[in-house]
């Protein structure tokens, strides 16, 4: 009797994750648990980083059986839809179609859509060509990443976290580089959460004092109607120009026309509400799950972070500089810390650029000035993206 008791004992403790942990499983563990701290105590992200290091928590926990790297075979785009008929796929395998089969980016757009307001963009055009200047960082982390010998493909996903476009890196890596999606998700929703921190360095070093207390004009006012027509008008350029990107930029534009029609406020709460945050979830438990000890415990992964963070910074400066000349052109009309706000990350990137020209001029509100880079780098990362995936994909 009590030999049975001890059998069932080891058999127990054999067959729990105790006796089953690796090292590599104990350090990403660890590492889940951080991330954690950071969107918890430190508030970096907490509404993505929090699912994306609890799905890192439970694919690294021995045993528990819920993601199978080998159902989403290499990076052809191929499902082996057997393991879901025998019932052999785990939660999180039937969470990740959602990102292989390209589902949660384009539904994220639709909410960020139905929340942004595109007026400070339609009022002053010229915020296009700021935006499209903080892209810059995108193509020079993807040359530096060929040059370090990764493949075209993955070069393009590392590149794309320069855009600070945490659903755009998304879905351009489920399509390209599938393989990394875990190392380019942390490392894009990492310096997003980090803008307050990189950016005012890069800004203050590339401009004068004078030039950051400049005051600009405040914006015309913009009608109802220029407000409708501009997401229909920006969707059939894009897409006729860049096919490839359809599903995120007429999700995006999907999105701002319910919010500014006005006509379906019921539908533009719910994606502005429920629906984002249900996405919100299921993406990032599922991104988080792709980071497994074998595939993050790399000297890619150190070798993605740093890349990402010169894309980052690369793409503010470019934003900053081009600021530069057009104030320079436009003779001290322009702020050109407005040009930093030009990469992704809305509305945390305007609101560095209104608080640093705050500092040395307390009566400068640059906000609204600095949504119109900020909102149009939005479409720039998109649009980077479909150019990297004709050429990649």
């Amino acid at each position: 009797m009590l030999e049975s008791f001890f059998n069932a004992v080891k058999s127990l403790l054999s067959n729990s994750g105790f006796t089953n942990l690796s090292l590599g499983q104990a350090i990403m563990i660890v590492i889940s648990c951080f991330l954690m701290y950071l969107a918890i105590k430190k508030q970096y992200e907490p509404l993505l980083l929090l699912p994306i290091a609890f799905g890192m928590l439970l694919t690294n926990l021995p045993i528990a059986e819920l993601y199978h790297p080998e159902i989403f075979i290499n990076s052809t785009g191929h499902i082996d839809w057997s393991m879901f008929a025998s019932g052999k796929a785990g939660l999180i395998d039937i969470f990740y179609l959602g990102i292989k089969l390209g589902i949660y980016p384009p539904l994220i757009f639709l909410g960020v859509g139905a929340m942004t307001d595109f007026g400070p963009l339609i009022a002053n055009p010229k915020s296009f060509l700021l935006g499209a200047a903080a892209q810059f960082g995108i193509f020079a982390a993807f040359i530096g990443a060929l040059a370090f010998g990764f493949a075209p493909n993955e070069a393009g996903s590392i590149g794309i976290i320069g855009g600070a476009d945490g659903p755009t890196a998304i879905f351009l890596t489920s399509k390209l580089a599938p393989d990394l999606l875990g190392q380019i998700a942390v490392a894009a929703y990492s310096y997003m959460a980090l803008v307050p921190i990189i950016q005012p360095p890069i800004m203050k070093a590339l401009t004068t004092k004078k030039e950051r207390g400049i005051v600009m004009e405040q914006l015309r006012p913009v009608s109802k109607l220029e407000k409708i027509c501009f997401p229909i008008i920006v969707m059939i350029v894009v897409i006729f120009i860049v096919p490839s990107v359809a599903p995120l930029v007429g999700m995006l534009m999907l999105g701002n026309l319910m919010k500014e029609s006005g006509v379906v406020d019921r539908l533009s709460k719910t994606a502005q509400n429920e629906l984002m945050n249900i996405v919100t979830i299921l993406l990032g438990v599922s991104v988080g799950a792709t980071a497994t000890a074998e595939r993050f415990l790399t000297w890619d992964t150190i070798r993605i972070l740093l890349m990402g963070l010169a894309a980052f910074s690369i793409g503010t400066a470019a934003g900053v500089l081009l600021g530069k000349l057009m104030c320079f052109i436009t003779k001290g009309k322009i702020n050109p810390l407005i040009g930093s706000a030009g990469v992704s990350a809305v509305p945390m990137a305007a609101r560095v650029s209104q608080k640093v020209g705050q500092k040395e001029n307390p009566g400068n509100f640059l906000l609204m000035h600095a949504m119109g880079p900020n909102v149009a780098g939005v479409i720039g990362s998109a649009i980077a993206a479909g150019v990297l995936l004709s050429m990649l994909g």
